[in-house]
């Protein structure tokens, strides 16, 4: 309670250093932040009677999660106090220098050695969407990635995902393994039965001319989920 009542009443550049957030992600690491904390650095400032902090931790409240502020529109996230259009335009930079990152990563053509690695690129490519998207990332037998594709958009079922079709651009692409992955816009990354009723029948058309599936990930709030280690692949 009491640093809650400091952080309400007290500029950020009177708190101590280790209770900072720029101090302390620069001294502990960026995971080491809460949402609020890591919002507060990009805000760099706070509103009349609030602190970055005290402002961010409104934010969130008011969008519902982190998620819910980075997905916002233009004019849902210009209707928020402390907003605008420049910190609109600085966040949607900030959000594309880290999907191109993550792009250059896997088209440069290293092996996936890194499970992490692979979860933050699928989830960088899917989670911003606000309906269901399947994707395929497709790889050699080396597991070094050849290309991204997204395939099918809407409800993911046994009725909206094609095993043939799935099968046909694994085939183009020559792919000895995929990675299949699809979003929650609900941001529940549970898999439903029917996630698991389609990756059982893509595994089993895929199989058909040799190719492996590694992993069905699905992508929503938080770390992706993945099947695989769920024992559904």
């Amino acid at each position: 309670m009491e640093n809650h009542y400091r952080d309400a009443i007290m500029p950020i550049t009177d708190w101590p250093n280790e209770e900072r957030p720029r101090e302390k992600l620069l001294s502990r690491g960026p995971d080491s932040l809460s949402d609020a904390e890591l919002l507060a650095i990009f805000l760099r400032t706070g509103v009349r009677g609030k602190t970055a902090v005290d402002l961010a931790r409104d934010l969130l409240t008011e969008f519902g999660s982190l998620r819910g502020l980075l997905a916002a529109d233009h004019a849902r996230f210009c209707r928020a106090k402390g907003l605008g259009t420049a910190k609109f335009a600085q966040l949607q930079a900030a959000l594309e220098m880290s999907r191109r990152y993550l792009r250059e990563v896997i088209d440069r053509g290293d092996s996936l050695s890194s499970p992490a690695e692979t979860r933050d690129y699928l989830t960088s490519r899917l989670k911003h969407y606000p309906h269901e998207v399947f994707a395929c990332l497709y790889l050699d037998n080396q597991h070094r990635p050849i290309r991204f594709e997204e395939l099918f958009r809407g409800t993911i079922d046994s009725a909206s995902v094609y095993p043939r079709e799935v099968v046909r651009s694994a085939l183009e692409h020559n792919a000895a393994a995929v990675i299949l992955a699809h979003n929650h816009p609900s941001g529940h990354t549970a898999p439903s039965r029917a996630d698991a009723q389609i990756t059982q029948r893509l595994k089993a058309a895929l199989a058909l001319v040799d190719i492996r599936v590694l992993d069905h990930l699905i992508i929503g709030d938080g770390p992706a989920l993945s099947l695989a280690e769920h024992g559904l692949v």
